[in-house]
């Protein structure tokens, strides 16, 4: 994944052969810990959502690298970050499930939502044209990962779909991993 500073990415990925990536609650949990630890270093999290085989996070890249704690290690890159992330959750649900094997597709996908060359960013293999992109473009996004529950059916309202940021937009929860006064830059909410 190339990634540039200041600029809104969509990142997501699913189970491999589109398998559960999910199996209790604690596993989402567990996932948000991860997220909290090997994303936020580096970026600012707009929109977030966790279905039961696939994820997606809204991001506002702030830094490529980070020092690592200990002077005599090299900087980490958030590429590198999103792998042990992925790769350690694996371990566990693996170890859970009695299982091996990768759990998640081998690529992790990113596509910038700011990025412009002329062309509208693709959405899923499709391109969309929206005028201006620049601002709506990433409001498409925005709803898009959170009406991924109630597309899936697994919810009547978005913000009822406890895994995801739409009950914090919603103030019906106040959850940390999103950054709202960043995402009134971006989108309407």
């Amino acid at each position: 994944m190339n990634f540039e500073k200041g600029h809104l990415y969509h990142i997501f990925n699913q189970g491999n052969n589109r398998q559960k990536i999910f199996f209790s609650r604690e596993n989402y949990l567990f996932f948000l810990n991860k997220v909290n630890t090997h994303l936020l270093p580096y970026t600012d999290i707009i929109a977030w959502c966790l279905m039961p085989n696939h994820f997606h996070f809204m991001v506002y890249i702030k830094h490529l690298e980070k020092k690592r704690t200990s002077e005599s290690k090299p900087t980490q890159s958030l590429n590198h970050s999103i792998g042990i992330m992925l790769a350690s959750y694996t371990r566990a649900i693996n170890k859970q499930q009695n299982k091996s094997g990768s759990l998640f597709r081998q690529k992790t996908k990113a596509e910038c939502i700011t990025c412009y060359d002329g062309n509208t960013p693709s959405f899923f293999g499709s391109k969309i044209n929206i005028q201006p992109a620049k601002r709506q473009y990433p409001q498409v996004c925005f709803d898009y990962i959170h009406n991924n529950p109630l597309k899936a059916k697994l919810v009547k309202n978005t913000q009822d779909w406890e895994f995801s940021s739409a009950s914090d937009y919603a103030s019906i929860r106040n959850g940390k991993l999103i950054n709202k006064a960043l995402a009134k830059e971006f989108v309407d909410w």
